[in-house]
């Protein structure tokens, strides 16, 4: 299944999946776009995010501190961002850009579910085929 779906993708959807599998903040998304769609205006991509979004692929959270048992101190994907909120969240601009300050404690962050875990991994069935 994962590689008819995965191969069904346009670039855009393709970048964001990536995007989620890195569990990267959104703006990380610009890397992974190819060139024509770089040049797309952001509330066009925020239209093809939501569309994976509601076909279960991924979740749009908020970076979260975390602290690893060691003491280190990192990040995680923190809390949900709801669905009623998401359209404003991500045709917001400055969601779209890497914040000016290295901080990235409430940024957008893109993160995969299990249903997305299916198109970006391959099958034992598929690995063995």
């Amino acid at each position: 299944m994962s590689e008819r779906e995965w191969q069904a993708l346009t670039k855009s959807e393709e970048a964001f999946m990536v995007n989620s599998y890195e569990i990267d903040i959104l703006a990380g998304v610009w890397g992974d776009l190819d060139d024509a769609d770089q040049s797309r205006p952001v509330n066009e991509l925020a239209g093809i995010l939501l569309t994976l979004i509601d076909r279960g692929w991924i979740e749009v959270r908020r970076v979260a501190p975390w602290t690893s048992p060691s003491g280190e101190k990192g990040f995680q994907p923190g809390d949900l961002v709801p669905r009623g909120q998401l359209p404003a969240v991500l045709e917001d601009a400055a969601n779209w850009e890497y914040p000016d300050d290295g901080n990235w404690i409430g940024a957008v962050t893109l993160v995969e579910t299990e249903t997305g875990k299916k198109i970006t991994r391959r099958s034992p069935e598929e690995m063995a085929g």
